[in-house]
């Protein structure tokens, strides 16, 4: 990891470095002063309890190892060595969490403290004994093991990394490569949270702007609906690498200036060209699988990447589709419009933070209700269900030959009046500037709702009770406890986005230039070529060069001027689209689909071949393997926590892309009424 090159952050020269005007500095504390006024800020008492349970719980896993070391038959000089150390990650550690939010974690512990035995059970046990912490909830079967609970009324979501040491020194530096030497797959993924976060920090060349910054995008993001990562938008730690690359680029500019060349330079980023904060690294003797898309098939359909700093460097936002990048793509141009209008005095920050009309958006919906019989199994049932949403998404979008474009809310609603279930909905419209012929304007989604209802009830801990009912609903039939107070709002007697057809031309020219990233793709290729790095290809891996003559930096002594500051961004994000050698593309939801089990229907058996993950090497990193699936023969598989702790997890690589061959469908006919409408409404 290369902290500095010349002189400056990033792999890249900035676009300028001018510093602030006076201008400047006043829409900047206009700015600070909206956020403080929107309640983003923590108190002073909620800062103080925080640093309060985080002393607290260090104490009880510095207790907890030296029980453990005393169990395992060590010396007593060494059980008063051993050492347990408690990290935090996510919002908390960079500075932009807010009033009530949860802090994540981490416990570092050594070699001879496990984590199944030692640490979901001597820990746990502890825990539960402590009157101070309610709501204890382990989830050891997570992709990320975590143990969810609060303490002293602060939730925490905590993780553990058993190291190759056998003592932690409290000084340690997890930054550090060594690290992960001799530590398994449970544990990289653990530290890669905390590894990240630090990385950040240290890339950026002021941590305070950054903080502000980050803080209004998160707000921002949060208001126009596009931030859940598990929704397939970006989560708390793809915002702060996109906002850290911006800081990049602008490192004299203040918060004010840095939002809006936030949207500027996003609105015509060529998506699938990854954004990156600093070379990647190949360590092959650690032997961990980094973002590759040469390599790997997983790594070529990505729509958005977001690489990682730390090693392994990995995309952090494969979870994105089509229609999310879409919505994305709109909310960023609507961004940099607003932002030039208010550098012309005719908008203000409140214009910039509308909330976006999600429910007056669209003309129909796709209403998703879970329900179980009590809390904890809704508590699980929950987190299932919305791991799967995406899938669902990516169903709609291939069966209705990409003309169906799906829009799903980050969120679930209440109704009061029925317990232990929730409701989901995704915005439904035909695909923008398609031509209206025959047959076009009518979706039979019956068949693809059923598909996805099957995949959902092969859920590992499902109990009687579980259940869920997918219909379609139009605007005027939402149910009301979807509105504050329940009660519907007046629509407004002029359209909610009047340019709405004008940005959602240029987004899909945008998304559509993701889905043809590949199609000049050549054997002959020795490069990645990308507009803000060129990734050689090396023995060791992949290696950033700087560019050469013809860079885009402004110097801080030329004459700045927004077309010199034009050029310099379109030939940051108008390079070419990277260039890897594709023979195939790997089908996103046949390999989704292949990361659970497909329950057999009770009459007929089923063929499907899952692709086992593999690893660089070509060795197995999963236990699924090709196997026919049939009544007799179910494919049996534990099922992933409900609430990943973590948004940065590793995917999987390897997969083969004939694994599964499409379906052969006849062409969609009939109405999207068809599908079952919700027998009761809310009144």
């Amino acid at each position: 990891m290369a902290n500095q090159t010349n002189g400056h952050l990033g792999v890249t020269e900035p676009i300028s470095l001018s510093g602030p005007t006076e201008t400047d500095v006043m829409r900047t504390q206009e700015l600070e002063t909206f956020l403080a006024d929107a309640g983003l800020y923590p108190s002073h008492d909620d800062a103080v309890s925080r640093e309060e349970v985080l002393g607290r719980l260090d104490q009880v896993v510095k207790s907890w190892i030296r029980r453990v070391s005393r169990s395992k038959g060590y010396n007593e000089q060494f059980v008063q060595e051993a050492n347990a150390k408690i990290f935090t990650f996510g919002s908390y550690r960079l500075g932009v969490h807010g009033p009530g939010a949860d802090i994540d974690t981490l416990c570092v512990g050594p070699r001879h403290a496990t984590r199944e035995e030692d640490f979901f059970g001597v820990l746990h046990s502890m825990l539960a004994e402590m009157p101070e912490v309610a709501e204890l909830h382990p989830v050891p079967d997570a992709h990320v093991p975590v143990m969810k609970f609060k303490f002293m009324g602060v939730s925490i979501d905590l993780l553990y990394a058993k190291l190759a040491l056998l003592v932690v020194p409290e000084d340690l530096d997890i930054t550090q490569n060594s690290i992960l030497e001799n530590v398994d797959e449970q544990t990289a993924r653990s530290l890669n949270g905390c590894r990240v976060t630090d990385l950040i920090l240290r890339l950026v060349p002021n941590i305070q702007n950054f903080r502000t910054t980050l803080r209004c995008m998160r707000y921002w993001a949060k208001r126009r609906c596009v931030y859940s990562n598990v929704s397939g938008f970006l989560g708390g730690i793809n915002w702060a690498l996109l906002v850290a690359r911006i800081c990049q680029l602008y490192p004299n500019a203040l918060p004010s200036t840095l939002v809006s060349r936030f949207f500027k330079v996003f609105a015509h980023w060529r998506w699938p060209n990854p954004v990156m904060l600093c070379q990647i690294e190949d360590i092959p003797s650690l032997g961990h699988t980094v973002w590759d898309p040469r390599r790997y098939y997983r790594d070529r359909f990505q729509h958005m990447p977001i690489i990682t700093p730390a090693y392994p460097a990995m995309n952090s936002s494969f979870n994105v589709s089509t229609s999310t990048l879409r919505v994305m793509t709109e909310e960023f141009q609507r961004g940099d419009e607003i932002c030039k209008a208010m550098e012309e005095n005719k908008a203000d920050w409140k214009t910039l933070f509308e909330q976006y009309p999600f429910f007056d958006s669209y003309k129909h919906y796709l209403e998703i209700d879970i329900m179980a019989e009590n809390e904890d199994d809704f508590r699980q049932w929950h987190g299932w269900i919305e791991s799967r949403l995406r899938i669902l998404t990516l169903k709609i979008e291939k069966y209705t030959y990409n003309m169906l474009q799906v829009h799903p809310f980050p969120g679930d609603f209440c109704d009061k009046a029925k317990p232990h279930s929730c409701s989901f909905f995704m915005g439904l419209q035909k695909k923008q500037g398609s031509q209206p012929n025959e047959g076009e304007n009518h979706f039979d989604m019956r068949g693809t709702v059923e598909e996805f209802k099957q995949l959902v009830h092969i859920y590992a801990m499902w109990k009687p009770g579980m259940e869920i009912h997918i219909s379609h609903v139009r605007r005027k039939d939402i149910p009301r406890f979807v509105f504050p107070g329940g009660v519907r709002p007046q629509r407004p007697a002029r359209p909610v986005r009047p340019t709405r057809s004008k940005l959602s031309d240029a987004a899909t020219t945008i998304v559509g230039n993701v889905a043809n990233a590949s199609a000049n793709g050549s054997s002959e290729k020795k490069q990645i070529q990308t507009p803000d790095l060129h990734l050689n290809v090396n023995g060791d891996g992949l290696r950033v060069s700087e560019p050469g003559v013809g860079s885009s930096g402004i110097k801080d002594t030329d004459l700045f001027s927004n077309e010199a500051e034009d050029i310099a961004i379109k030939k940051l994000t108008g390079g070419p689209l990277p260039q890897v050698e594709v023979s195939d593309e790997l089908d996103e939801l046949h390999y989704l689909e292949s990361l659970v089990s497909v329950k057999a229907p009770e009459t007929t058996a089923t063929t499907s071949a899952v692709a086992a993950p593999s690893d660089g090497n070509g060795e197995e990193a999963g236990e699924m393997q090709n196997q026919i699936i049939s009544k007799s023969n179910p494919l049996k598989r534990k099922a992933p926590a409900e609430l990943e702790a973590v948004e940065l997890v590793p995917t999987f690589y390897g997969a083969n892309p004939s694994a599964s061959e499409n379906t052969q469908r006849k062409p969609l006919k009939l109405k999207l009424t068809t599908v079952t409408k919700a027998t009761t409404q809310s009144t």
